[in-house]
């Protein structure tokens, strides 16, 4: 009888064991963690990748406490493999490699749009392939929405990743912290105008000084007299050296380094451009002037000589953090609730101070969260 209830008990430790070493794989594999209560989180593990519940706050990480990111290649919507257009209607085809329940599925264009980069912008519309879990072809406009979410345009005015719209004048010839977060910075450059008698400037976003990792990219609005719609009126700067976006074959301009792929593609013959750093941010920029109607119906006053070129700028972001600043960036915070008065004309947005820099190549400001790799002198 002894000797039966010890070869029992051998055989119930043993079932046990071979029960706690498959959890442990099923847990490796799939990167899924429970939390205390029914929060929501991201499982992702060395392993394997999949969803876990947080703790009793609501957010958590189902990784077994280890918090990692995502590289910065892995942008969903984007990861894909351009195919050889359909043979008979020449609609392009994307081959996807997102996780997800897009993952390796064949994307084609619809008729209407059946490329990616019309060359006639201004009249036919993009495919826009989304690889994320929408696993969609949708045909947009590839230009700014100046009343779409991220946008900032006009004089200036920005509608929040929280959809509410404000304006933020700042100070002509100043520099401003657009977005700050851990790893991406930008600043916008306002140029302007006092007319006598008005207490404040009437200002335009000039410049964008994009910062990530060791690298400055640069895109403004030249200084010109006279608008010339047939003219270019933008300028590039990578890295503090001017570079051209070709206007012909693909009509981008690439740098691929080690830590992350930069896209300039013109979206139009001049002056309008996508700017893509992958896996921080995606750009719509148009150059644009005051027109003489604008310059009547605003009472600008703007002298003759100056036509006040600008930015027109749709923002997109991927992976900013909870704790995101800047005039723009801090409206993406989870559970934001926008201090401006709603259901007047111009809700304004304040903050000069907190959010000023000192130049255009500056991450400082005093809420200013970047900070350039250690080994990297930032460009001032």
């Amino acid at each position: 009888m002894e000797a039966r209830r010890r070869v029992f008990f051998s055989v119930a430790l043993l079932l046990l064991f071979i029960s706690m070493e498959f959890n442990s794989i099923l847990a490796q594999g799939n990167g899924n963690g429970n939390g205390n209560n029914n929060g929501n989180g991201n499982g992702n593990n060395n392993s394997g990748n999949g969803n876990g519940n947080g703790n009793s706050n609501g957010n958590g990480n189902g990784n077994n406490g280890n918090k990692q990111k995502r590289p910065p290649t892995d942008a969903a919507s984007t990861n894909y493999i351009v195919l050889s257009p359909m043979p008979n209607t020449g609609q392009e085809r994307a081959f996807c490699q997102a996780r997800g329940k897009c993952h390796y599925r064949t994307l084609t264009c619809p008729a209407e749009c059946h490329q990616r980069k019309p060359k006639k912008n201004k009249k036919q519309k993009g495919c826009f392939v989304d690889c994320s879990s929408k696993c969609e072809v949708t045909c947009k406009w590839r230009r700014p929405k100046c009343n779409g979410y991220g946008a900032l345009c006009y004089d200036p005015r920005f509608v929040g990743g929280d959809g509410v719209m404000f304006y933020f004048h700042g100070a002509k010839g100043r520099d401003f912290a657009i977005v700050s977060d851990e790893n991406l910075h930008i600043n916008g450059h306002f140029i302007g105008t006092r007319p006598q008698g008005r207490t404040r400037d009437f200002t335009w976003v000039q410049a964008l000084s994009i910062m990530f990792d060791s690298h400055t990219l640069v895109l403004a609005a030249k200084k010109v007299s006279k608008w010339d719609d047939n003219a270019d009126a933008l300028i590039v700067k990578w890295n503090d050296e001017s570079i051209n976006i070709p206007t012909d074959g693909e009509a981008e301009w690439r740098a691929n380094n080690r830590e992350r792929e930069v896209v300039i593609e013109r979206t139009d013959d001049i002056n309008t451009v996508r700017v893509t750093v992958l896996g921080l941010v995606e750009m719509d920029i148009r150059v644009t002037p005051i027109t003489a109607e604008e310059n009547r119906v605003h009472n600008y006053q703007l002298p003759s000589d100056d036509a006040f070129a600008h930015l027109e700028t749709q923002f997109r972001f991927f992976n900013l953090s909870d704790l995101v600043e800047g005039i723009l960036g801090k409206t993406y915070r989870p559970g934001y609730v926008s201090p401006v008065k709603r259901g007047v004309p111009m809700p304004m947005m304040g903050g000069e101070d907190k959010y000023q820099t000192k130049s255009l190549h500056s991450p400082a400001c005093k809420v200013c969260r970047f900070r350039r790799p250690s080994e990297v002198v930032a460009i001032i």
